[in-house]
């Protein structure tokens, strides 16, 4: 487990101290795929070097098992950052050696023999899927390759975690797609703890079991995955969520409806249930769908449906509370 508590880092500035991180507590079970996710400067990148003592605390404790490595230094420090892996937004590698001497320069860091790192290399890029690409260097691969070098890198002296700071953010969208099931494969495979930091919703709610909300440098909510996304609670929680599951109608669309445009949403089973369908044979309102997606987050379904509900305003309103008690949210949104 990784335990932090209580953790606040400063910064001296020009202007004084700046709370990079404020009050900060969390606990990450073993295996898991855990998402801290804000915006820029919320303190999520200085949060996770807090894990392997890159960034050291003001205030606070992180335990990784029952080990407070605060307290940690010189060759305790060293060895402890041997469990932890880290994956760099940008890659980290160095343009003057080739892939194989990337991953093998952890290894000789660290102490390893060179029989074990001829062992060890080949494996590990055989993992990633860059196997013929040993002899290359990181200027003749794509940045997708160089974050499986990275990958390779971060796995090369057998971490119990792994940290991942915006790992896919300089990546196009096919190419974040086959990194973050690489991360989620080495995840099941291996049981290695995993901690993701990201901007993006969309890349947590991808991969991520459970994520911390981060403003200001703390953590303003914490939950499943499928529970920041179906019933966020803190409004930074619901403003990142609504820019990921955007289904906006454009205004002047919605100015030239007649009746009521409602927005429904639908969660868990009700998500797969014939509530629409119901209602269009209860009551004669005519109902048109005019946008709509069925989005599936840890296993499990959340339904989005923008509707426009045309008759008479008193039969409206009757659709309009049927729908209220058999979904999860039903808004009328114009009209």
């Amino acid at each position: 487990m990784v335990k932090i508590e209580n953790i606040s880092v400063q910064f001296r500035t020009k202007n004084g101290i700046t709370d990079a991180v404020r009050n900060v507590s969390l606990s990450i079970e073993d295996g898991e795929i855990f998402g801290i996710v804000g915006a820029s400067g919320a303190g999520k990148s200085t949060l996770l070097r807090t894990i392997n003592m890159i960034e050291r605390p003001a205030e606070g404790k992180v335990y990784i098992g029952k080990t407070d490595i605060t307290t940690l230094a010189g060759r305790d420090l060293r060895r402890m950052r041997q469990k932890v892996g880290m994956i760099f937004q940008h890659f980290n590698l160095m343009h003057t050696r080739n892939v194989y001497e990337n991953v093998a320069l952890a290894m000789k860091i660290a102490g390893k023999s060179v029989k074990e790192t001829e062992v060890r290399v080949p494996e590990l890029l055989a993992l990633v899927g860059l196997s013929e690409k040993a002899l290359s260097y990181p200027s003749q691969l794509s940045g997708g390759q160089k974050q499986r070098v990275g990958i390779a890198r971060s796995l090369a002296n057998d971490p119990e975690i792994l940290l991942c700071d915006e790992p896919t953010s300089a990546l196009d969208l096919e190419t974040t797609r086959s990194i973050l099931d690489l991360i989620r494969d080495i995840n099941r495979r291996f049981g290695i703890t995993v901690i993701l930091i990201s901007h993006e919703m969309d890349v947590i709610k991808s991969i991520c079991a459970r994520v911390a909300v981060m403003e200001n440098g703390k953590v303003v909510e914490t939950n499943t995955s499928y529970g920041i996304f179906s019933e966020p609670v803190h409004e930074t929680s619901k403003e990142l969520v609504r820019h990921s599951l955007n289904i906006e109608v454009p205004e002047n669309i919605l100015s030239s409806m007649n009746g009521s445009v409602v927005k429904v949403v639908y969660l868990n089973e009700t998500a797969l249930e014939p509530v629409l369908s119901n209602a269009i044979k209860k009551f004669t309102v005519n109902i048109n769908i005019i946008h709509g997606k069925i989005e599936y987050i840890a296993g499990l379904p959340i339904g989005i449906l923008i509707l426009n509900l045309r008759g008479k305003k008193n039969e409206i309103n009757e659709v309009i509370e049927y729908l209220k008690k058999r979904t999860a949210v039903t808004e009328v949104i114009y009209g």
